[in-house]
C-alpha cells in the first residue's frame, strides 16, 4: 500500500512590519564645512542659556543629551487616555514630537556635531519624524502600562553606547579644533546613538508605536 504524501502546508503570510522602516526616523546633516573653532572650544559655556531653558520644559534637569527625555513629555496622562479611552489627543503627540525635536537639536549642538545655536521651533539639519497613530486601531490598549519595562534591553545598551559617545565627542572636539572638521565616522556614530535614543524614547515614553525598537545604530 503506497503511503499518503501529507499535503503540502500552504506558505504563512510574510509579516508586513518585517521589512517596514521602522516608524522613528531620525538624521543629522553632516556639516561637510569648517566648523567654528572658538565656539566649539567654549561650547560648554555657550550651551548654557539653551540648556538652562531645556531644564524649565522639563521641569528640573536637562536629560537628553546624554540620556532618554522623560520629564518634559506627556507620558503619564497619554497612558491614562490610551488605557480608558483608547485616544491620543492630537496636541499632545505635536507636544511630545517637538519637545524631542527640540531636544534633539540640543543634543546635536552639545555634542559638537552643529556650530548653529539651536533653534526654539525651526528643524535646522536634525530631522526626527513619526506619524501620528490611530489610538484605537494601531495600539495596544494595554501595553503602555510596560514598554517602560519591556525597554530595559535598551536602557543597558545605551548606558554603554552614551560611555562611548562621551570619547567619541570628546576626540571630536580636538579634531575640530586642530583641523576644523567633524570626523564622519565619528559624526556618523553619534547619529546613530541618538537614533537608537529617540526610537526608545518614542516607544516607551512618547508611546507612538507598538513596535518594539531593533537593536541597531541604522536606519
Amino acid at each position: 500500500m503506497a503511503s499518503q504524501i501529507p499535503p503540502a502546508q500552504p506558505p504563512s503570510p510574510p509579516d508586513p512590519d518585517a521589512d517596514a522602516p521602522y516608524p522613528v526616523q531620525y538624521s543629522v546633516d553632516y556639516p561637510d564645512r569648517p566648523l567654528n573653532r572658538l565656539t566649539t572650544f567654549f561650547r560648554v559655556f555657550a550651551a548654557l542659556p539653551i540648556v538652562i531653558i531645556v531644564a524649565l520644559l522639563e521641569g528640573g534637569g536637562y536629560l537628553h543629551a546624554g540620556a532618554l527625555a522623560v520629564s518634559g513629555l506627556v507620558v503619564l496622562p497619554t497612558v491614562l487616555m490610551i488605557v480608558f479611552r483608547q485616544k491620543y489627543p492630537r496636541w499632545w503627540f505635536d507636544w511630545n514630537l517637538e519637545l524631542m525635536r527640540f531636544l534633539a537639536r540640543v543634543g546635536v549642538f552639545v555634542a559638537l556635531m552643529d556650530d548653529r545655536y539651536p533653534s526654539t521651533d525651526e528643524r535646522q539639519g536634525v530631522h526626527l519624524d513619526f506619524p501620528y497613530p490611530d489610538a484605537g486601531t494601531e495600539l495596544n490598549r494595554w501595553l503602555p502600562l510596560v514598554k517602560w519595562l519591556l525597554a530595559i534591553p535598551h536602557y543597558l545598551v545605551l548606558l554603554v553606547l552614551y560611555v562611548a559617545a562621551v570619547f567619541v565627542v570628546i576626540a571630536a572636539w580636538f579634531a575640530i579644533l586642530f583641523t576644523g572638521r567633524f570626523p564622519r565616522g565619528m559624526f556618523d556614530f553619534l547619529v546613530g546613538v541618538g537614533r537608537w535614543t529617540n526610537r526608545v524614547s518614542a516607544y516607551a515614553y512618547a508611546l507612538v508605536t507598538d513596535r518594539y525598537p531593533p537593536f541597531r545604530l541604522a536606519p
